[in-house]
């Protein structure tokens, strides 16, 4: 049987909980643990933490409701408290006075997450958070919240059809989708706001909650009479097609919680405008978030490229370390004969390795030589396909499910993944990751512009599987063979050949540059932008093991892990410079670091820009300086510390890393000193 979602034990009232929103988050699942229902403290502060990155959880009316999936709880927890001192969550008017920490398991079923949907419609309600301050009962506050969950309606009722409204009355309806990333609270608060305020502008609405509850399904009638709808979310629309050509208003998931009186407003007024904007037609999922009609051109180009990157990143991954292990198994001269390997041989029937010449197989095992070959032509075959990739989810971002296909195929185009040669064996331009962003933002703007074209109803059906597909790849491939295929050619061998001329001291100023990329966004634009390009040259299988593209990836690799480990290293050395929350995320760094997650320091940054962005950029700047200077080479784009087999000078790989770990560390250190009062000891108990 399931435990109560509260209990008094579970409720501070009037507390001081510490000065920000982290502190306050560790005292709350402190409660959960004292009162035995965490079975994994560290987990379930770490998933909570890692929810408020996401995005602030503070709301109106001075509530906050940092919330979380976690395997740190076996049943749906809350933990409340009435902040004295409130503390700033991110709320739009100002710090939260009341503050409920939710945990639902990471496993839990359509119960669990019925319940504390309950609760999130609950907390959208004036007189519920008015009753919690008025109440000096531990024991009031928490039957208050389990009063709220017994008469709140279900979850699964969140999707709603308005009754018909009599023939005489001619009431506009709407209809909503609303969907946050974690689906448990923001996304049914959303809802009953929406619900509210439409009921207060005397409008019928149907809300559709994509949370994890589950989502039923608007019926297809209720959207046919819908006069406008309205997409509150901060993931991809599932189904989006199935509103194409209704008035449309968009946000993020918060905005409604804020403002859904506005929302509703702005709904109505779109659905009097002809001119107003419209969900697409013939288009499948969305990728994007709702919110992107406002987005600035800056926004947008960061959003497409970082899909198209996102996308590209486990093709590069899975493939060049299959083709590492496949060296660690065959060695280097598996790729002269991995086809003969192939085709030839079987698990019964073992390749002799003195009569392949191959002098490197692990233990001279026909059977490692075997799965060496099969690891190289698996790992060679997702090589192949990351340009194609970057292409098509270029194209995916601009245009959604339509852009796939011709992306895809301009991708293709660029590494001349057909083989095209003439009589002389001379092959057509292969354009590479250049081309393939130039070809996939070409793919989805043409992709985008022949799905906005008005056709007869009856070839709707054929426009995103025929007319889109056909008309984009004609169009763009000719223009990319025709036009841009020789031009950007031209610019990747140059490319090429400058980084075989880089020597000496040149190389280690491109090593330092690399480092400073990967270590200024941890994970952005910037630090995609270095990753692609190292990993682009790490698909030569055939390069020596001094070629400079397995240096650059050896430098951008390293340069990437220092920044976790870094500041994972100075939580311990001055762990009174930093808080509790920053101790459970240096904890987590080392791993992440050692793992090439470059992500792992962001919790930091974001804390404390000023200071932690210089100095882990000096760190990588090191790093990558110095694995340039002594030759480290890398074949596997992917791996950190747990790659040292495909690694070429393991000693220098080691101390370039230490070095900028420590030089990073001791940035921190000095930065985090100066200026600044440490964090009261016992903070950082």
């Amino acid at each position: 049987m399931m435990s109560a979602l509260i209990a008094p034990e579970l409720v501070a009232l009037d507390a001081d909980l510490g000065p920000d929103k982290h502190d306050v988050i560790r005292a709350l699942a402190q409660r959960v643990a004292d009162s035995g229902r965490a079975t994994d403290l560290d987990a379930l502060v770490a998933d909570a933490l890692a929810r408020e990155e996401v995005s602030a959880t503070g709301l109106p009316g001075g509530l906050a409701i940092p919330h979380c999936r976690t395997s740190g709880v076996d049943e749906p927890v809350v933990s409340f408290a009435r902040l004295s001192p409130p503390v700033d969550f991110g709320g739009k008017d100002g710090p939260a006075d009341l503050a409920f920490l939710i945990g639902a398991p990471a496993g839990g079923d359509a119960t669990h997450l019925t319940i504390l949907t309950k609760l999130a419609r609950a907390l959208a309600r004036p007189e519920f958070g008015q009753t919690l301050r008025e109440t000096d009962s531990a024991e009031q506050a928490a039957q208050t919240i389990l009063d709220a969950v017994g008469d709140a309606p279900a979850a699964q009722s969140a999707t709603q059809e308005p009754a018909p409204a009599p023939a005489a009355a001619e009431k506009r309806t709407l209809v909503a989708v609303t969907a946050c990333p974690t689906g448990i609270a923001h996304t049914y608060m959303a809802a009953e706001a929406l619900q509210a305020a439409a009921s207060r502008a005397g409008v019928e609405i149907a809300v559709e909650t994509q949370g994890s509850a589950g989502a039923t399904p608007l019926p297809a009638e209720t959207i046919a009479r819908a006069d406008a709808a309205i997409f509150a979310v901060d993931v991809g629309v599932r189904d989006r097609s199935r509103f194409a050509g209704k008035p449309l208003v968009s946000s993020g998931v918060k905005r409604p919680i804020d403002d859904a009186d506005a929302m509703i407003a702005e709904a109505l007024a779109a659905a009097e405008d002809p001119n107003a904007a419209r969900v697409e037609s013939g288009r499948g999922d969305s990728s994007e978030s709702a919110g992107t009609a406002s987005e600035s051109w800056g926004g947008r180009t960061r959003r497409v490229l970082m899909t198209g990157v996102s996308y590209m990143i486990p093709f590069v991954a899975a493939g060049g370390l299959l083709i590492a292990l496949s060296f660690l198994l065959g060695g280097y001269d598996i790729t002269n004969v991995y086809g003969a390997v192939m085709v030839d041989n079987t698990l019964t029937n073992l390749p002799d390795v003195q009569a392949l010449g191959l002098d490197h197989a692990l233990f001279d095992s026909g059977l490692a030589v075997y799965l060496g070959a099969l690891f190289f032509v698996i790992g060679k075959t997702a090589f192949m396909l990351f340009i194609p990739a970057l292409a098509g989810y270029i194209a995916y971002a601009i245009a959604d499910r339509p852009g796939i296909a011709p992306g895809f195929i301009m991708g293709a185009l660029a590494a001349n993944l057909f083989g095209v040669v003439n009589a002389d064996g001379v092959s057509a331009p292969a354009t590479g990751f250049l081309g393939a962003i130039a070809g996939g933002v070409l793919a989805g703007v043409i992709a985008h512009w022949v799905s906005g074209w008005r056709v007869p109803s009856w070839a709707r059906g054929l426009m995103p599987v025929l007319v889109i597909p056909l008309v984009t790849s004609i169009l763009a491939g000719l223009v990319m063979i025709i036009v841009l295929g020789k031009p950007i050619n031209w610019l990747m061998e140059q490319l090429t050949d400058g980084l075989a001329a880089l020597d000496g001291t040149s190389a280690v100023a491109l090593g330092a540059v690399l480092g400073l990329m990967m270590a200024f966004d941890m994970g952005g634009p910037l630090n995609k932008v270095a990753y692609s390009f190292a990993a682009t040259g790490v698909g030569a299988a055939s390069l020596a093991a001094d070629s400079p593209e397995l240096r650059i990836m050896a430098a951008v690799m390293l340069a990437g892990m220092v920044p976790p480990i870094a500041l994972a290293l100075a939580t311990v050395v001055r762990p009174q410079l930093f808080t509790p929350a920053e101790h459970e995320n240096g904890k987590a760094g080392w791993l992440l670091g050692a793992s090439f997650i470059t992500e792992g320091a962001i919790p930091f940054a974001a804390g404390d820009p000023m200071r932690v962005i210089p100095a882990i950029m000096v760190g990588s700047a090191v790093t990558g300086g110095l694995s340039q200077l002594f030759d480290v080479g890398v074949r596997a784009p992917h791996g950190g510390i747990f790659v040292l087999f495909a690694v070429t000078n393991v000693l220098g790989y080691l101390i370039a890393l230490a070095a900028g770990v420590v030089v990073g560390a001791g940035m921190v250190i000095a930065l985090k000193s100066v200026g600044r009062a440490p964090v009261p000891a016992a903070a950082t108990s």
